[in-house]
């Protein structure tokens, strides 16, 4: 009798976690000229099969034993090749997701296993067939550099945070800033523009400038953390909230950065800025959703160089990061105000490990969330073979071997076999 329940007891815990539902989470959107992207966030793997009709056109996703969290696709609206989306339950488990499309398109489709920012994914691409795409001037357009605009805080007249051993923080985040550049303009499709190259005092209005201006796909604005209690460690990843901050010391923390346009005698008050306020909030919501991603990715691979002071991402009204119309984050890189990273930040070795890092989430970024551009931005990885020398790759290439000691952190000339090195 005691067996007969324990077996009752596993069938009905195992047949119970073999036929529990998954549940679509979110679903993301993106489109460029050629190409369009819908990402279904799950609570798990799934099986599906992704088929089209015609007259009219649709493509059809079938999820076996799936269902939406709530009613995702109210707020769905047209974008790229699909002119709706559309979804109901098949034979009480599964879910049909339909989309129709405004014209023809080459369907692809995978499954992304999770990692440290997101779940289960499932990915369907729409690709215009060849025949189909924009002139040859658009695609042109299309093809220009990314930029990615790098914001060192502080500078000149306003040190920023002081450590206790009389670290200006202005130093240690031009010194970030410009090893990120270095690293993004190595990357064949890639380039860093710097808002401030020197030891200048740059106004928080003008860095935003100087980011437009150079048509930056992105802002990367670097600063270090600075807090009364010396125990405070780790890194943080802040994104603009219109709606106040996230947290007290969010607030304190926006209020301590904006202040410094003060000292250059720059106000932040006027009409000029009320009138960019309005302007701006009509596409505020989406660049905030952008930037929050980007922050997301940043956060997943700064975990990796240290610790973390904060695990999501933090929200506050810092001037740098309004009135930009492309995604932009705030990196508070470690705390200057203890004594251990202070040192660290010192240190060139963890400067170039967190610049290393840094790009490594733009890139994973772009990856999941500008498709369109990841071929461009790949860089070029080696691996090593026997008989192999730094110098013999770095004249193959026609790079410098201090540029390979940098990108790949090699200290000396030593390679093993078999492991990859990135070509810039």
């Amino acid at each position: 009798m005691k067996r007969w329940l324990i077996f009752a007891l596993l069938y009905c815990v195992c047949t119970g976690a073999l036929g529990r539902q998954a549940s679509v989470e979110r679903i993301r959107t993106w489109a460029d000229s050629d190409h369009t992207r819908v990402v279904f966030d799950l609570s798990q793997p799934v099986e599906y099969r992704l088929f089209t009709l015609s007259n009219p056109s649709r493509a059809v996703l079938d999820i076996q034993s799936a269902a939406f969290a709530e009613d995702l696709l109210e707020a769905t609206e047209p974008v790229g090749v699909l002119g709706g989306i559309r979804s109901a339950i098949r034979n009480g488990s599964d879910l049909r997701v339909v989309f129709d499309l405004m014209q023809a398109a080459r369907l692809k489709s995978f499954l992304v296993k999770p990692n440290k920012t997101y779940g289960n994914r499932l990915v369907v691409d729409f690709e215009k067939p060849q025949g189909l795409r924009e002139p040859v001037k658009t695609l042109v357009q299309q093809r220009r550099e990314l930029v990615v605009a790098i914001d060192a805080g502080h500078g000149g007249v306003d040190p920023g945070a002081i450590g206790q051993r009389g670290t200006f923080e202005k130093t240690i985040t031009l010194a970030i800033a410009q090893k990120l550049a270095e690293l993004i303009s190595a990357r064949s499709g890639m380039r860093a523009v710097l808002t401030r190259e020197s030891d200048d005092y740059v106004g928080l209005r003008e860095r935003t400038r100087l980011a437009r201006q150079a048509h930056a796909d992105l802002f990367i604005s670097i600063h270090a953390d600075s807090i009364g209690d010396s125990r405070a460690r780790g890194a943080s990843v802040y994104v603009l909230s219109p709606h106040g901050a996230s947290t007290e010391a969010a607030r304190l923390l926006a209020q301590r950065e904006n202040s410094v346009d003060r000292i250059g005698g720059v106000s932040l008050d006027g009409k000029d800025d009320l009138v960019a306020t309005v302007l701006v909030d009509l596409s505020r919501a989406a660049t905030i959703e952008s930037s929050t991603h980007l922050a997301q990715s940043m956060l997943a691979v700064l975990d990796d160089v240290g610790e973390l002071h904060k695990s999501s991402v933090e929200r506050a009204g810092f001037a740098v990061l309004k009135s930009l119309d492309m995604p932009s984050v705030l990196v508070e890189s470690a705390f200057i105000s203890n004594p251990r990273e202070e040192l660290r930040l010192r240190s060139s070795r963890f400067q170039w490990k967190l610049a290393r890092a840094l790009e490594r989430g733009v890139s994973d970024y772009i990856e999941e969330f500008m498709p369109g551009r990841r071929i461009m931005v790949s860089a070029h990885e080696y691996v090593v073979r026997r008989g192999d020398t730094l110098s013999a790759i770095a004249q193959e290439y026609n790079v410098s071997v201090k540029q390979l000691r940098k990108l790949n952190d090699l200290n000396g000339d030593i390679i093993a076999i078999g492991s990859r090195l990135v070509i810039p």
